[in-house]
């Protein structure tokens, strides 16, 4: 169902930045995000897709890195189809012009979105934290992500996350 109809299924953070979404431009109408209830349980990708049928192509991780070039720490997200990761050590580290890149802790990634580990979704990130996002997510038609909860997935336009605020589209981001 439309994920406005449902915001008990989204993440605070989730429920605002959808209901902030542009009505004009290039981004899809927000009324083609749609929310799922799931079971918690499964909310990670590959229990996720066994459970229900979704083929690994069909959905996208977003996982938050660190990336450290002296005293100096950033936070970003990655967003790569569940079949590739990220690379981090590669194309994520020269574009954050960082020495180091890692993932972040589990308890900073989760108090610094607001979101439960197992459902951190691109949508309602900080608006400052950088997003790189695989042009194979920006193509792909329809993708699953997480809603910010362990216990939902949306579901929309690959197109919708390449217009999210700060999202750059790169190449090869999953590998």
């Amino acid at each position: 169902m439309p994920a406005l109809h449902r915001p008990d299924l989204l993440a605070a953070a989730t429920a605002a930045a959808l209901a902030a979404w542009p009505d004009a431009g290039s981004a899809p109408p927000v009324e083609r995000v749609e929310v799922a209830q799931i079971d918690p349980e499964v909310a990670d990708t590959a229990a996720f897709c066994a459970r229900y049928g979704v083929e690994p192509a069909d959905s996208a991780n977003c996982v938050i890195v660190a990336a450290r070039r002296g005293a100096e720490t950033t936070l970003a997200a990655c967003v790569v189809l569940a079949t590739t990761r990220a690379d981090v050590n590669g194309l994520v580290r020269r574009r954050l012009a960082a020495r180091k890149v890692s993932f972040a802790p589990m308890d900073t990634a989760v108090s610094r979105t607001g979101m439960e580990h197992g459902g951190i979704t691109p949508v309602g990130l900080p608006a400052d934290w950088p997003l790189l996002i695989d042009r194979a997510v920006a193509e792909h038609p329809r993708v699953v992500v997480g809603s910010g909860l362990r216990r939902s997935k949306l579901w929309l336009p690959g197109a919708a996350l390449a217009a999210l605020p700060a999202a750059e589209v790169l190449d090869a981001l999953g590998t």
